[in-house]
């Protein structure tokens, strides 16, 4: 069983693949918190990002996985928050570099940028790759 504990949120341009993407990491024994959207209507991103940031900074979640269209605006929301790291990936190299080097905690894709089967791939090259720690830290201390 997984016991990491994943906090997820989307907008409206991110709420299918929040749903999908929900589904399989349950499959996989995630523990989930949804923190929203519940439908296509639209509505504000920033309240979505916030929520997941607050789950981290609380230790409520272990992680984070934010939707949106392109996954900018969540990322630029997030990263506004002392101790957040978080990434925008577009492909399985980014999701493995962001988690080695930079130890990012909250994931951010555009479900109108990439495909499904991406995304999902994304997700779990970003759950499954550890931070190296090393010369790494010293650059994230820095950041902080």
């Amino acid at each position: 069983m997984n016991h990491s504990k994943i906090a997820i949120g989307s907008d409206h341009g991110g709420y299918e693949y929040k749903k999908i993407i929900k589904k399989y990491l349950v499959q996989k024994d995630y523990t989930l918190i949804d923190v929203g959207t519940d439908s296509n209507e639209s509505c504000d991103y920033p309240i979505f990002a916030k929520q997941v940031v607050a789950m981290i900074t609380s230790k409520k979640a272990d992680k984070g996985i934010l939707i949106c269209g392109t996954g900018i605006g969540m990322s630029i929301c997030a990263n506004k928050y002392k101790g957040i790291r978080a990434s925008v990936c577009t492909d399985t190299f980014t999701a493995s570099a962001t988690r080695k080097h930079n130890d990012s905690n909250i994931l951010c894709l555009g479900e109108r940028v990439i495909d499904i089967d991406t995304a999902i791939n994304i997700v779990d090259t970003w759950l499954e790759t550890e931070f190296e720690g090393g010369r790494h830290q010293k650059r994230i201390d820095m950041i902080e």
